[in-house]
């Protein structure tokens, strides 16, 4: 039973009912003398009416007339849970704002089934529209954004579900965004379906963490209603006119391994962006299984490795 697999109800206004419920941190505040902390923090809302808001990072040590990259954060939890609140992802995006450097904008945006696609895409143009404001803005934007952020080196970071926000948000991309520049887009282990079956998907059907009637529950309660996983937000390949925007990726990362089973579609996703001329850096390990950096701390710091070099 996937609702049993996943610890959530399905109710009938069409709400989810998440029955676990994950340890939170708070942001650490702006004091950079506070005793310990690489990295500060702090929350700042993007839309009050839809309750949508993003945690910035930043480290706390920022040398003088530093400018570091902007990256932003798009979570995974398969549409429908986790938050940048909940410990782990604040963890992660410490480690990432630390270890780059960088500026970090990790978003929170809405979750599914209470906001369909393409909501989560809609909440992260969002937040690179806010920071184009912040940017633009020298007198009253953002001070970590306007003191610390290097404008010409933002980038598109999600993990799962968060890496296809990331390329459908890259493909929306407006021709100009002055001040701001996307530099690349990093896809960590892309999630994408379709209706027909891959080999890998059927082979890895009943794996223990992620089985194959889990992963078609999250696109039932993603996609738009009425539709199925051969919509162009499932399945990219079945979208003709969307191959004419490749190249707005730019530069572009992928992270797999072998024991997803989303691998097939992965690398056939690498393969069509490359026939379509994007410049693609594919990282894929035979050993591994998807989102393996949430248990294996060593493959965590194997993949910020892959990142950095990347940024």
């Amino acid at each position: 039973d996937p609702y049993e697999h996943l610890n959530v109800a399905l109710n009938p206004d069409g709400t989810l009912t998440r029955f676990i419920q994950l340890p939170t941190t708070p942001p650490t505040g702006e004091d950079p003398t506070t005793p310990g902390l690489t990295v500060l923090s702090k929350d700042v809302t993007l839309n009050a009416d839809k309750k949508t808001w993003i945690r910035l990072y930043r480290p706390a040590n920022v040398p003088p007339a530093a400018r570091l990259p902007i990256v932003f954060y798009l979570h995974s939890g398969g549409w429908v849970m986790m938050s940048v609140a909940e410990t782990y992802l604040h963890e992660s995006n410490n480690r990432l704002a630390a270890e780059l450097p960088a500026v970090t904008i990790s978003v929170e945006y809405r979750l599914a089934p209470e906001h369909r696609l393409p909501a989560q895409y809609d909440d992260a143009i969002e937040a690179v529209h806010w920071l184009r404001q912040q940017a633009a803005d020298e007198e009253n934007g953002e001070r970590w954004i306007r003191d610390y952020g290097d404008f010409s080196r933002c980038y598109l970071y999600g993990i799962s579900c968060g890496a296809n926000i990331a390329f459908n948000v890259a493909l929306r991309l407006e021709e100009n965004l002055e001040p701001i520049r996307f530099a690349g887009t990093i896809l960590n282990q892309p999630m994408f379906g379709g209706k027909q079956r891959t080999k890998s998907e059927l082979k890895m059907a009943a794996d223990q963490f992620f089985p194959l009637p889990v992963l078609d529950l999250l696109w039932e309660l993603a996609l738009p209603a009425g539709t199925d996983r051969d919509h162009r937000y499932c399945n990219p390949f079945v979208d003709k006119p969307m191959r004419e925007k490749l190249r707005k990726l730019g530069r572009c990362l992928i992270i797999g391994f072998g024991g997803d089973l989303l691998i097939d579609r992965q690398q056939d996703f690498v393969q069509m962006l490359v026939e379509n001329g994007v410049l693609v850096e594919a990282r894929f390990d035979d050993v591994g299984f998807h989102m393996i950096d949430m248990i294996d701390p060593r493959r965590a710091t194997a993949i910020l490795t892959f990142i950095k070099e990347f940024v």
